[in-house]
Formats: C-alpha cells, sequence, structure tokens
C-alpha cells in the first residue's frame, strides 16, 4: 500500500497489527451488515479485545496512552482495508468521544466508566445535534433544569448513533438561557449518564448506506440525572465538548483518506483483470 508520506516504524507497525485484527472481516462480512442492518458486534468485540478503543486514552484506565496521529493512522486502515464507513462509524466515537469525561469529570466517573468504555463492555452515545440547531450547538433548545439531586433534561436530539444499543450517553444541554449569558457558546453543560429508556425514546433514521450503524432521533422526557454525572462545571460544555469534536476532525479526515486509497487500490486491481476486445484495459 501506498502512503502520502513515510511513516515510522512505530507508525508502521500500528498499521500492520490494525490489519491483522481487521482479516476475519472482510467484504462478504461488511455487505451482510449492510444488507442486515446487524450492528458489526464482532468487529467492535475484536477492536476492543485488541487494546483499539483505548489507543487515545491513559494506561490508567486500560488505554494505550497514545496520540492523535496513532489514532488517524487506525481509523485510516479500518477504513482502507474494506470496513470503509460502516466500520469506522461504529468504533469512531470511542476513539475520542469520551475526551471530556477523561479531563473534566470526576475522579470517580471516570474510574467507573473508562475502563469499561475501552475495554467494550459499555456502550455509548453522544447526543448534540438537534433538529433545529444542527451544528450550531450554541442554539440548541434541549435543557437540563436543576432540582435537589442533580437535573432534570428534556428536549431533542437527531443524528445519535448507536443509541439503540448504548448503555450511557454523552448529552449537552442548556442550563442557563442564551440571552443570560455573556456569550452563546456559555450556559451549556456536559452529562454522561445512563441512558434511561422510559425516558429516552430512541427512533431509527431510515437512510442510504452505512445501514449496519444507525442513527436516531431521541426524545427526552423528564430524564433525571443525579449531580455527580455532570461533567466539569456547569454552563462550561461546549467548551469541554471540542476536546473530542476537534480530534474527531482529523479522524473523519483519515477515514476518507483510507477509503480513497481503497477505492484507488481496488479500479487499480479491477483495470488489471478486466478484458475488453481481447486485450486488457490495465
Amino acid at each position: 500500500m501506498h502512503q502520502i508520506a513515510p511513516m515510522s516504524e512505530d507508525h508502521e507497525a500500528i498499521k500492520a497489527a490494525v490489519e491483522k485484527t481487521l482479516e476475519p472481516f472482510g467484504d462478504e462480512y461488511w455487505a451482510k451488515t449492510d444488507e442486515t442492518g446487524d450492528w458489526p458486534e464482532e468487529f467492535c468485540d475484536a477492536m476492543a479485545a485488541g487494546g483499539w478503543m483505548g489507543i487515545a486514552f491513559p494506561e490508567e484506565y486500560g488505554g494505550a496512552g497514545l496520540g492523535l496521529t496513532e489514532a488517524a493512522i487506525m481509523m485510516q486502515t479500518v477504513t482502507r482495508t474494506g470496513a470503509g464507513f460502516s466500520g469506522a462509524s461504529a468504533i469512531h466515537l470511542n476513539i475520542f468521544g469520551p475526551k471530556p469525561l477523561e479531563k473534566f469529570g470526576n475522579p470517580d466517573l471516570k474510574q467507573e466508566n473508562l475502563p469499561k468504555i475501552i475495554s467494550g463492555q459499555e456502550k455509548m452515545c453522544f447526543a448534540v445535534t438537534e433538529p433545529n440547531s444542527g451544528l450550531d450547538t450554541s442554539s440548541l433548545e434541549t435543557k437540563a433544569e436543576r432540582t435537589n439531586n442533580g437535573y432534570v433534561i428534556n428536549g431533542r436530539k437527531i443524528w445519535t448513533t448507536g443509541a439503540q444499543r448504548a448503555d450511557k450517553i454523552l448529552i449537552i444541554a442548556r442550563t442557563t438561557p442564551k440571552d443570560q449569558c455573556a456569550k452563546p457558546h456559555l450556559g451549556l453543560s456536559l452529562f454522561y449518564t445512563d441512558l434511561n429508556r422510559n425516558r429516552i425514546e430512541a427512533n431509527p433514521i431510515p437512510k442510504m448506506g452505512r445501514k449496519a450503524v444507525e442513527c436516531n432521533t431521541l426524545f427526552i422526557d423528564n430524564l433525571e440525572v443525579p449531580k455527580e454525572h455532570l461533567i466539569g462545571e456547569e454552563g462550561q460544555g461546549f467548551k469541554y465538548l471540542l476536546q473530542g469534536l476537534n480530534p474527531e476532525r482529523v479522524l473523519f479526515a483519515a477515514e476518507s483518506i483510507g477509503l480513497g486509497f481503497s477505492a484507488l487500490e481496488r479500479a487499480a486491481q479491477y483495470a488489471n483483470e478486466r478484458v475488453v476486445f481481447g486485450r486488457p484495459i490495465g
């Protein structure tokens, strides 16, 4: 496989190890998951068993303690070897999504959840986007109202991946009205809590492609959240959110490059095999 730039021996070793993990998951596997809509559980389990889910998290939580470059190499390899966006989307959130929890969560919340996320024991989803706000996070309408014991959240989220199987939810909500904040992105708070299906209705969104990894609309009705499940300080959730969102943008780029390499390699292979009017075209 050609690379855009040469990699170090350590990075080559990471790529080779990821390729080894992915060997059992060929085109037939991904075609089947896309046809049936079944979540790629075996793939996720293999990535967790290989330690890849925690590639960018500290060793004290069971992670590998590596960085963004190594995570990007891993995700590029995932899409390049045939898993495409189905494989990438199934594990993408785990790579940097829990970073706000690691950086700003209280010690008990981190110790209780991060090792389980990294091992694959605990499934999470990420609820940010809303029907009327999209990428304009400062305009989200979901509210978290303070109570004696914590908060009660009400609102809607959309395009939440993996909510059908998640145990936990990382959710951002407004705790202070926007017109009472010095800046629009203030007054938003971030929570990591149980996905209580008595209070959260998750409805899959029909879509074209990537059928194995579902996206959902969430209806949140009086979800009670203990105050211990608040990440960091109240009103600073948007700042914390960027700890996960910014590196995720690099992963998206790496995944797209991997998919492009895969398309190029497959096209070249087909051209070498294709014969037209008795002559090979490659």
